[in-house]
This record gives C-alpha cells, sequence and structure tokens, in this order.
C-alpha cells in the first residue's frame, strides 16, 4: 500500500480544498472571496492528479515486485542471489507527508479566523494617507460603517463628517492593558497571512467584561480626539449607546 501514498496525499489535499470552498464558506476565513474559483479548479486538479496517480500505480510493478524479479535473474548455479537485487526504490520524498497533517486538519478539523490573539500581535500601524475631505455620509441614522472606514474618518477627515452622526460598527473584541475595550476587525487585502489591524476604542458601554473574541455590534457616536493626522488621534473613540452581541459572520474580515 505504500506505493499509493503520494495519490492518498493528493486526493487528501484536493478533498480538503473542496470541503472548505464547494460546501461552505470556511475559505472565506483564509483567503478573500474572489479566490474561491481558483481553490475550486486547484482542489479538482489535485483530486484528478490523486485518481491519475493511484491508477498509475496500479499498473505499475512495485519496487519489491522489481527487486524480486532480479534477484531471480541475477540467481547463479550455487542459488545465491546478487546482493544488489535486494535494494528498493524511495516511494517519493519523505518531507511530502507534512502535507497530511495540515490537510487532515483542514478537512477535519478547519482552524478559526483570526481573533484577538493576532490582533494583539499587530502593531498600531495606520496607511500612509494625508489629512483631507471624505465624501459625505449616507442620510439617516445610524450609518453603518466598517471599523476601517471609521477610523480613517476619525483620524483623517478634515471635514469632520463624523461629527453629530450616529454610527453602527460590528467586530469583535479586545482588551487593553489599561482595561480598555476595543471594537477590533482584521483587514485582508488577499489572504489571511497579510491581514492588519484596525480597532476602535469603546467608552460609556453598559458592559465592559465582554470576553475576548466576542462579536459585537456597537451603535454610538464619534468622540474628538487628538490633532487630525497625529498618533495622538489613535485609536478612535465611540461613544456606546447600545452593545449587542452578534455572531461571527461568515467573512469575518473587512475589505481594502
Amino acid at each position: 500500500m505504500r506505493r499509493y501514498g503520494p495519490a492518498a496525499l493528493l486526493l487528501l489535499t484536493g478533498g480538503a480544498v473542496l470541503r472548505i470552498t464547494l460546501f461552505g464558506d470556511l475559505y472565506l476565513r483564509y483567503v478573500q472571496a474572489g479566490l474561491r474559483p481558483y481553490l475550486i479548479v486547484s482542489g479538482v486538479a489535485l483530486v484528478l492528479l490523486g485518481v491519475v496517480t493511484a491508477i498509475l500505480c496500479h499498473h505499475t510493478p512495485s519496487p519489491h515486485e522489481d527487486a524480486h524479479d532480479k534477484d531471480t535473474h541475477d540467481e547463479g548455479d550455487d542459488g545465491f542471489a546478487g546482493h544488489e537485487g535486494h535494494s528498493h526504490g524511495p516511494a517519493g520524498p519523505r518531507v511530502a507527508w507534512l502535507l497530511t497533517l495540515p490537510a487532515l486538519a483542514l478537512l477535519l478539523f478547519p482552524p478559526p479566523a483570526l481573533g484577538s490573539y493576532s490582533a494583539g500581535r499587530e502593531a498600531a500601524q495606520r496607511a500612509a494617507q494625508g489629512v483631507g475631505t471624505f465624501p459625505a455620509l449616507p442620510a439617516g441614522n445610524p450609518v453603518e460603517l466598517t471599523v476601517a472606514g471609521f477610523s480613517s474618518r476619525a483620524i483623517y477627515d478634515s471635514g469632520r463628517s463624523l461629527k453629530g452622526r450616529t454610527v453602527r460598527l460590528t467586530g469583535f473584541v479586545t482588551h487593553g492593558d489599561d482595561g480598555t475595550w476595543y471594537v477590533t476587525r482584521l483587514l485582508v487585502t488577499c489572504c489571511a497571512a497579510d491581514a492588519t489591524t484596525g480597532k476602535v476604542e469603546i467608552r460609556d458601554a453598559d458592559d465592559d467584561a465582554l470576553p475576548a473574541d466576542t462579536w459585537v455590534t456597537v451603535t454610538g457616536t464619534w468622540r474628538p480626539k487628538g490633532t487630525l493626522g497625529s498618533d495622538a488621534a489613535w485609536p478612535p473613540v465611540l461613544d456606546a449607546a447600545t452593545v449587542t452581541r452578534v455572531k461571527q459572520p461568515a467573512d469575518p474580515y473587512e475589505k481594502p
């Protein structure tokens, strides 16, 4: 059965990729939605390659059979086989078997989306953009904004478009060392590997004991802080009117 190992590994990896793309939205924990077709094609290609490899292995003599035939041909009159007949060819690079564990994990126990641990490791980095005016917000209150969108307006908008408006933000809870807590989202350009952190400090909330990674929707008003474009303006502050626990969305990341 050892010679079927490469085929089994290809089928396992391809099946894991198809499992997270064809039968749900799990792939959104790792990559952008636009990459789904490419993942499906890759998964199908791996499965087909695994099937072809298994068929070829079935019709190809194993190294043991080749060695046995060589022993038979090399056997002399004294009945002893040649020493070289006992060599066995490799069944492929052993390091390839390291793919088995992540493939099994993806197939059986898909890792969760990045959360507060990843956000905590991310330094407070902001896009290099200058202070200026932003487009007007839609009419009506509350205004649904992304965490990144709210942060940009709070820190860089010289037109103060957030002033007097009620906004609604959704994200997961992270905690600061001084007892503050934040609504946090990870911004993904391509995949989870390039995720960057955006967060908004929440004040005046009734419930300050929410555990980390709890998903919430917060409605409130912007509290100006620091000079526009300066480090003192980071992170922006929202005075909370309501805090509601919600389920993690199917796509947990924000897009640029």
